[in-house]
C-alpha cells in the first residue's frame, strides 16, 4: 500500500465571497502545499469544514485534488461520519475516484461504546480494500478512542494509519506500544508533534501546514535525522503561532491568516463565522512576531 506521509496538511476548503466551494483554487493550494513540503492533503477533514460540506462538493473535492496533483502526494478524503452505513457509502465512492487513502474520524455525538468503536471501524475496512486512517478527537467527538480498541483493529490490513488528536503522552505511547510500526501514528494537533514523534508517531496532520508547510518539514526532518535540538528550536519558534490557530475554533483562524499572507481562502459557512478583531489582532501579531509574511 501506498505510505501517507510525514506532512499531511489538513486542507482548508477555499470558498467564494458567496460561499459556493471554490475548486480551481482548491485545486492551486493542493499543488502550493505539494511544492513547498507536503507528502499529501487530507480534504474535508475537520479544518475543510466536512460538516457544512454536502456529499456532491465532497466528492467533487476529492476528485479536483487528485486531478491536480496525481501521484505526487497523497490525497487522504476525509469519509468519517457518526451512521456507518454513511461512512461506508462515502469511502467507497471516494475509493472509486481514486483517492489514495480515506481518514475515518470517531464517530462523533451518539457516543458509541468501544465495541461500538470496534464494530463501526471493523464494518468499514471489510466493505473496501482502500488504506485507511483512523481519527480520534476526543475533544469534538467526546469519546475517546481506547489503545486497547486500536489494537483490535489490526487486524484489519487495510487500516494503517491513525490520526491522534489526544494529546496525552502516555495515551499515544501505549498505542505505540500495542501496535508497533505496524500502525502509522499522526500527530493531529500541532502543538504536539514534536513530542509525539518522541513516542512512536511517524509525522503530523497538519493545520499550520497550509501556511508553513516547510517549516514543519523541516522540524519533522530534523527530528528524524537525529538532530532534536534543532527540531526543538523550530518547535519552539513556532509554538505560539500554533496556538494562535485555535484562539477560536478552527478553520477560522487559519482561513484568516491565509487571507493575511495572500492566499485564497475566503469565508466561512455557518455556523461558523468570522474571527473578531480583537482575536484577528492577536493572531496577526504573533504571525509579525515568528516572521509569517507574504
Amino acid at each position: 500500500m501506498k505510505e501517507m506521509g510525514r506532512l499531511i496538511t489538513a486542507m482548508i476548503t477555499p470558498m467564494k465571497e458567496d460561499g459556493s466551494v471554490d475548486y480551481e483554487q482548491a485545486k492551486v493550494l493542493a499543488n502550493k502545499l505539494v511544492d513547498s513540503g507536503s507528502d499529501g492533503v487530507v480534504v474535508v477533514g475537520t479544518t475543510g469544514e466536512s460538516p457544512t460540506l454536502v456529499r456532491p462538493e465532497e466528492l467533487r473535492l476529492f476528485a479536483e485534488v487528485k486531478d491536480a496533483i496525481g501521484d505526487r502526494a497523497s490525497v487522504i478524503a476525509g469519509t468519517g461520519s457518526n451512521a456507518t452505513a454513511e461512512a461506508i457509502e462515502a469511502t467507497i465512492q471516494a475509493e472509486d475516484i481514486g483517492v489514495d487513502a480515506c481518514l475515518l474520524v470517531v464517530p462523533y455525538y451518539n457516543k458509541p461504546s468501544q465495541e461500538g468503536l470496534y464494530q463501526h471501524f471493523k464494518a468499514i475496512a471489510q466493505s473496501i480494500s482502500i488504506p485507511l486512517c483512523l481519527y480520534n478527537l476526543p475533544a469534538r467527538c467526546v469519546v475517546n478512542m481506547q489503545p486497547e480498541t486500536v489494537e483490535r483493529l489490526m487486524e484489519f490490513d487495510n487500516i494503517i494509519g491513525l490520526k491522534e488528536g489526544n494529546s496525552d503522552m502516555v495515551h499515544v505511547s501505549e498505542i505505540h506500544r500495542r501496535c508497533g510500526d505496524r500502525l502509522t501514528i499522526l500527530s493531529g494537533d500541532d502543538p504536539a508533534t514534536l513530542a509525539m514523534l518522541a513516542v512512536g508517531a511517524k509525522g503530523v496532520v497538519s493545520v499550520a501546514g497550509n501556511i508553513i508547510p516547510d517549516v514543519i518539514n523541516t522540524m519533522i526532518s530534523n527530528f528524524m535525522n537525529g538532530n532534536v535540538a534543532e527540531a526543538r528550536k523550530i518547535h519552539e519558534k513556532y509554538l505560539p503561532f500554533f496556538g494562535a490557530l485555535f484562539y477560536e475554533t478552527n478553520p477560522v483562524p487559519v482561513k484568516t491568516a491565509m487571507r493575511k499572507i495572500g492566499l485564497a481562502a475566503d469565508g466561512v459557512r455557518l455556523p461558523m463565522v468570522e474571527m473578531s478583531e480583537a482575536n484577528k489582532a492577536k493572531l496577526f501579531s504573533v504571525m509579525d512576531q515568528v516572521g509569517i509574511s507574504k
